[in-house]
Formats: structure tokens, C-alpha cells, sequence
């Protein structure tokens, strides 16, 4: 009794591989593979690159948002002080902070001064927000003590203010240089509040890696805001740093505590929560969006099967009456569109992480091209297009491709493997 041969043999792979590399002349196809292979290879490249993107602006965004701001803010409910006037400010602040920093996973917790001010130097204003922070506090701050992107020396903190880049940009000033800070909320005199003016030297410039804080904000000495703010012994709030901001709402309940009656927290998640959330919906409908594109570019396998079947119909009425089952048949079309697949994915992935890799460059060329101003960071919030190239990304990528590939493979193999050999051979 002869053996039957084993799915997959060699022979079937030899068959889908002549069919593959036919030419035309001979009843082969091989203008729709290559129009399936590079259909599949861009489909695959554009959602590797997208998801890469994606990744890439997401986690600059947290990271820009957790390496200058606090992850937890503690401030105080609406108060009458001992004058009868209304306020906010935590005369207790530093019995808070040594309670919260007992919080287990809180890292650090710092006191704040916070106000609006105006800021002129040479003939030029800006609004800006002054923080209140002592030079330890401010040196544990990741973006802002970077010495890859700051300028001058945090040693020199207590002997002047630290602004953003795009502070000193705007008012023409640069280390060494000084800068006029006027606060409309000043000395109180018969006549009414006459506004605080008073200049300080800029010992340091950061570069947080956010357009909004760069271009306002300015910290200055603790014990200084509290006499330029009028909060003389007290802080607006608490500065709290956890060691896992991303699950920060793990901690809430135990800072609250922590920090006793009257005080309301407000966390990073809360500020930009929503945004967040913009961004996981954009990138839930940018998937479905490019998994058509990846089933639009997978059916032209399914065509180009089907035209090499109908070409190769004598090629099946032979192969069938030597002996060849539906089933070998089925799998030696499969293999030709799935081959297509396969490769076309490779490709695929091939170019995405290369675009990945070499994203700068590549964004740099496309702006020079397009005369500068395509990424506009007063929109974006950040300085460049980022991305990150994630396992998981590609590998649901290359899923998602195969797995259509395959699929739009069986109808033309099954076609194929049904079809009767008389009939085929009828009008050979």
C-alpha cells in the first residue's frame, strides 16, 4: 500500500514555488505578487511606524509631566487666617511634610511657593509663574537639574532664580544677566496695594523638554518667595513624589490621611487624565483604521490567487489525475499566498523599525523639505516627534498580517483544491 506523503512535503513546496517565480507568459502571476508583497510591506511598515510613534509621544508626554511637576499636590481647603483674611496657604506645612514622607512609597515631599508675576528685561515682558523651592528640593527635580540640558549651576540657586529656556528667550537674557519681577499683589500702603517689584540674576537656565514649562517658569529660593508672596512662615502647598506615579492613585488615601483634616490632594492624573485618555482613543482608532489597511493590502493575495488558479486549471486536472489530493492541492496554494504574506511582512517590519531607529534624521529632512514648522511645540507641548519602538507593537503587527494573510489565503486554495479535473481538463 503506497505511503501517503506527510502535509507540507517538499513537492508541494516546489510546485507553489515554480507558480510563485512564473512568468507571465507561462500562466504565472507574478505582477499581482509583487503588487501583494509591497501592498502588505507598506500596510506593515505603516503600523509598526504609527504604533511606534504613538508610543514614543505617549511616554515623552508622562515622562515630561513626571520629571517636572509633582505627582501628588497637597494643598488647603478655602480659610480664614488670624487677620480675618481669606486663604489657602498651610502655616504647618513643614509637620505635614514630615507625616506624608513616612507614606510608604513617597520618595520626597517638598513645600511650594506659588504666584503669577510679570517679567520684563530689556524692554520686553512675559507671564510667568514663579515657584517657590529650596535648592535641595530643586536639584531632586529630574528635567529641571539635567545637566544635559540646563545651563550655569544650581550651587548658585540661593543667590538668584532659575528660569526656563523659553523664559530667557523671550525676555533676551542669559546667565549673569538679570531680570525685573513685578507682582501686583504688593506692599499694602494708604493709598491702596502698590505692586512688589524687584530684580534678581538668573544663575541657571533648564530646558524641561515641555513648551509650557519652559516658557513659564521661574523658581526662585524658598525663604525668598515667601517675603516677595507675603507668605511669611507658610507654603501654598506640598510637593509630593512617589516612587510609582504611573499607579499614583494607590497612594491618595494614605497622603490624605497623612496630611490631616482640611487638605486636598490633586495628582498628576487628575491634571491630565483626560488627555491621556484622548490619547488611548486615538490610538484604539488609529489600530482599526490601519488593520483595513493591512486587510485591504492582504486581499490582493486573495486576487492574484484567484487569477493563478484560473491560469494554472490544466496545471490542476494534471496534477490531480497523477494522484494528487484536494488536500495537496489546497496547501500548495496556500503556501503561495502565504509565502506573499510572509515576506511582504518581513519586509514590513523591516522598514518600520528602521523608521523607528532612525526617526530624527528622517524628521528632519521631511521639515527641511517642507521649509520648517511642520511640529509645532506650542500645540504638541513637546520639542519632537518621538518614538519608541515596544516588543508588543511589533509583535501584533506581525500577527495581525499573518493572520489576515492567511485567512484571505484559503477561499482561492480551497477553490482550487475543489475543482473537478475533468472539467478542467475539458478544453485542454
Amino acid at each position: 500500500m503506497p505511503r501517503t506523503p506527510p502535509p507540507f512535503a517538499p513537492f508541494e513546496w516546489m510546485i507553489a514555488w515554480r507558480y510563485l517565480r512564473a512568468k507571465r507568459a507561462e500562466g504565472g502571476v507574478s505582477v499581482m505578487t509583487w503588487i501583494s508583497l509591497i501592498g502588505i510591506t507598506l500596510a506593515v511598515f505603516a503600523l509598526i511606524a504609527t504604533l511606534a510613534v504613538r508610543a514614543g509621544f505617549r511616554a515623552e508626554f508622562v515622562d515630561t509631566i513626571l520629571g517636572a511637576n509633582a505627582h501628588v499636590t497637597v494643598y488647603h481647603i478655602e480659610r480664614t487666617d488670624d487677620q480675618g483674611r481669606s486663604t489657602r496657604t498651610l502655616p504647618d506645612h513643614d509637620a505635614m511634610a514630615a507625616r506624608m514622607a513616612q507614606v510608604p512609597g513617597v520618595a520626597r515631599v517638598a513645600p511650594l511657593v506659588k504666584g503669577q508675576v510679570m517679567a520684563t528685561a530689556n524692554e520686553r515682558n512675559a507671564g510667568v509663574e514663579v515657584f517657590g523651592i529650596t535648592a535641595d528640593d530643586l536639584k531632586a527635580i529630574p528635567r529641571i537639574a539635567d545637566p544635559e540640558t540646563g545651563r550655569g549651576s544650581l550651587d548658585l540657586f540661593g543667590e538668584g532664580v532659575a528660569i526656563g529656556s523659553g523664559v530667557a528667550l523671550m525676555l533676551g537674557v542669559g546667565l549673569g544677566d538679570q531680570v525685573k519681577l513685578i507682582s501686583p499683589n504688593g506692599v499694602k500702603t494708604a493709598f491702596g496695594v502698590s505692586p512688589r517689584v524687584k530684580s534678581y540674576d538668573v544663575t541657571y537656565i533648564f530646558t524641561a523638554g515641555r513648551y509650557d514649562i519652559d516658557r513659564t517658569r521661574i523658581y526662585m529660593p524658598f525663604d525668598e518667595a515667601q517675603l516677595y508672596f507675603n507668605r511669611e512662615g507658610a507654603a501654598d502647598e506640598l510637593e509630593v513624589i512617589v516612587e510609582a506615579p504611573e499607579t499614583v492613585e494607590q497612594y491618595t488615601g494614605a497622603i490624605a490621611e497623612a496630611a490631616g483634616v482640611g487638605a486636598l490632594i490633586w495628582t498628576w492624573q487628575d491634571a491630565s487624565g483626560g488627555f491621556l485618555r484622548a490619547l488611548d482613543i486615538e490610538d484604539n482608532v488609529m489600530f482599526v483604521i490601519l488593520s483595513v489597511l493591512v486587510l485591504i493590502a492582504a486581499m490582493n493575495i486573495t486576487s492574484g490567487l484567484i487569477m493563478l488558479v484560473k491560469n494554472k486549471g490544466g496545471d490542476i486536472g494534471i496534477l490531480r489525475t497523477m494522484g494528487l489530493t484536494e488536500g495537496s492541492v489546497l496547501r500548495v496554494f496556500f503556501i503561495c499566498g502565504a509565502f506573499t504574506g510572509i515576506i511582504g511582512t518581513a519586509l514590513g517590519v523591516v522598514l518600520g523599525c528602521l523608521f523607528a531607529f532612525y526617526i530624527d534624521p528622517i524628521f528632519a529632512t521631511v521639515n527641511y523639505l517642507s521649509g520648517g514648522g511642520v511640529w509645532d511645540p506650542s500645540i504638541r507641548g513637546i520639542y519632537a516627534l518621538p518614538a519608541k519602538l515596544q516588543l508588543q507593537d511589533v509583535l501584533s503587527a506581525v500577527a495581525l498580517s499573518l493572520g489576515l494573510s492567511f485567512v484571505v489565503t484559503i477561499f482561492p486554495a480551497r477553490r482550487a483544491a475543489r475543482m473537478n479535473p475533468v472539467e478542467a481538463l475539458r478544453y485542454e
